[in-house]
């Protein structure tokens, strides 16, 4: 379907979806853990992002049912909110898990995953912008800027993985530090379907 050149409102709430996101973003990456007491201001503040989120979703699904006419695929549309909001529950179930497992010393591999996941939600956030500004072509290598962060993610968790077993002898610890690797991991896996999801837009609507 042709792109219009008057913003909709489906612009708008993805426009709203992706500047939650890098908000919460941001925020995800700056806080700074030095306590018990930090780790629950964290996840909660990271749950009203999520709650946020997911708000703008459901709009999006009401105008979906209200609408009759769509910038483009119905189903593209929900699926690109749906992986967006993807990537903040991400974010927030991290968070959660620093203060279920009271965890205040981040290391340098979950500081390269956040800093990883920071980056892809800039690119996204570009990308929500040329999406429904006639700008398909340019909406391309910032997908493929997404990609090449989760795939160096890959390689982070395997290294984090690998020197956790060589050097942690508290098998709790192992197991919490595990989880947050494997969960930061699978956040930036939620950006690849952003990317995924906005590089099969392209195709359809160039």
């Amino acid at each position: 379907m042709v792109f219009t050149r008057k913003k909709d409102k489906f612009a708008i709430l993805l426009e709203k979806i992706a500047a939650n996101l890098k908000e919460s973003s941001i925020y995800f990456a700056d806080f700074k853990l030095n306590n018990k007491e930090d780790t629950k201001i964290f996840a909660a503040k990271m749950k009203e992002y999520e709650s946020i989120g997911d708000t703008h979703v459901h709009e999006i699904i009401k105008e979906l049912h209200n609408s009759f006419i769509t910038p483009i695929e119905r189903e593209d549309l929900l699926t690109l909110s749906m992986v967006m909001d993807d990537v903040l529950d991400g974010m927030e179930s991290c968070a959660a898990l620093f203060e279920m497992y009271s965890i205040t010393d981040a290391d340098e591999y979950m500081y390269k995953f956040v800093d990883a996941i920071k980056k892809c939600v800039d690119e996204i956030e570009i990308c929500i912008g040329l999406l429904f500004s006639k700008k398909l072509p340019e909406v391309r290598p910032h997908a493929i800027k997404i990609k090449d962060y989760e795939s160096k993610c890959d390689d982070v968790l395997r290294d984090c993985i690998k020197h956790l077993f060589a050097v942690e002898t508290d098998p709790i610890r192992l197991i919490k530090y595990k989880e947050i690797y494997e969960n930061l991991e699978k956040t930036t896996d939620s950006c690849q379907g952003v990317a995924n999801t906005l590089e099969s837009i392209v195709m359809k609507n160039a």
